[in-house]
C-alpha cells in the first residue's frame, strides 16, 4: 500500500537502488521508499541476511523488493551491481549510495590495505554507480542520486583520519555531479547523519564515547535508523526536486554545539 499517494512524496512507477540495505539507515531508507511506491532492490554481501532483509522489506510493505548480492567495495562488482539492478527493476531511477564503514586508525598508525579498502567502499562504490547509471537516468530526465556522508566529513577525531577523508571526499563529488547532472533532471545530494545507532559506531564506541556523544546532542540521545528515512524520502521525490548540490546534516543538533 502506498502511503504517500497522490502527494509530493509519491514514487509510483519509480525504482530504487539502496545498497548496505539488509540493516540499520539502508533498511529503513529502503523500507520509506517502498512504503512511498518505488520498486527497491536492496544489496549486502552476505546472501541469507541481504535475502531475510527483503523478504521482511516486502511484507511490511507490499511493495517489489529485490535482493542482490554484491561487494560494492570492489570496483567490478559495483558495475555487476548496476546491470543486475537495471535487469531485475527496468530501470534504476534513484541511487542511495550507503555501503560504508569505518577502521578506526591515526594518521602514523593507517595500514595501507585499511586505507585502499575505506576508499573504494565509501568513495569510489559512490562514483561507478553513479557512473553506470547517469545515463539511464539522463535519457529519461529524472533522476535521484543520494551519498551517505557523515557528520565527520566536517569533524573529526584524532583517529579518524581515513573515515573523515572518505565522507568529506562525497561532498565534492555531489558539487560537480549535481552541476554536470542537473540539466538532465537529475539532483544530487548528500546525507550527514550524526549519531544513529547502528551496528557500525555501537561495534567500534565504548559506553562512555557513545554516552558523551548523545550529550553533545540537542536532544541528549542517540538517533534511530527511522529517524534517518524521512530525509531520504525528501530527496528521492519530487518533493525534493529543488535540493541539490547539498548536504543535508541529520544529527540531532551534534554539530550546533561549540563545548
Amino acid at each position: 500500500m502506498n502511503h504517500y499517494l497522490n502527494t509530493p512524496f509519491d514514487l509510483t512507477n519509480r525504482s530504487a537502488l539502496v545498497t548496505g540495505g539488509s540493516r540499520g539507515l539502508g533498511f529503513e531508507m529502503a523500507r520509506i521508499l517502498s512504503l512511498a511506491g518505488a520498486d527497491v532492490a536492496i544489496c549486502s554481501r552476505n546472501r541469507s541476511g541481504i535475502e531475510a532483509a527483503a523478504a521482511k522489506l516486502a511484507a511490511e510493505t507490499g511493495g517489489r523488493v529485490e535482493a542482490i548480492v554484491a561487494d560494492v567495495g570492489q570496483r567490478p562488482d559495483a558495475e555487476r551491481l548496476a546491470k543486475e539492478a537495471i535487469k531485475r527493476l527496468g530501470k534504476v531511477d534513484i541511487l542511495i549510495s550507503n555501503a560504508g564503514w569505518n577502521v578506526p586508525q591515526s594518521v602514523d598508525k593507517i595500514r595501507d590495505d585499511d586505507w585502499d579498502s575505506l576508499l573504494e567502499l565509501n568513495v569510489t562504490s559512490s562514483m561507478v554507480l553513479s557512473r553506470a547509471l547517469a545515463p539511464g537516468m539522463m535519457q529519461r530526465h529524472w533522476g535521484r542520486m543520494i551519498y551517505i556522508s557523515s557528520i565527520m566529513a566536517t569533524a573529526s577525531t584524532s583517529d579518524r583520519v581515513a573515515y573523515s577523508t572518505t565522507k568529506a571526499a562525497l561532498h565534492g563529488m555531489v558539487k560537480a555531479n549535481a552541476l554536470h547532472l542537473g540539466p538532465h533532471g537529475i539532483t544530487v545530494n548528500c546525507i550527514a547523519p550524526g549519531p544513529f545507532a547502528t551496528e557500525m559506531p555501537m561495534s567500534i564506541l565504548s559506553r562512555e564515547q557513545q554516552d558523551k556523544l548523545a550529550g553533545r546532542t540537542c536532544v541528549e540521545r542517540w538517533g534511530q535508523p527511522v529517524e534517518l528515512a524521512p530525509a531520504a524520502l525528501l530527496l528521492s521525490s519530487d518533493a525534493g526536486s529543488y535540493i541539490t548540490g547539498s548536504v543535508l546534516v541529520v544529527d540531532g543538533g551534534a554539530t550546533a554545539r561549540m563545548w
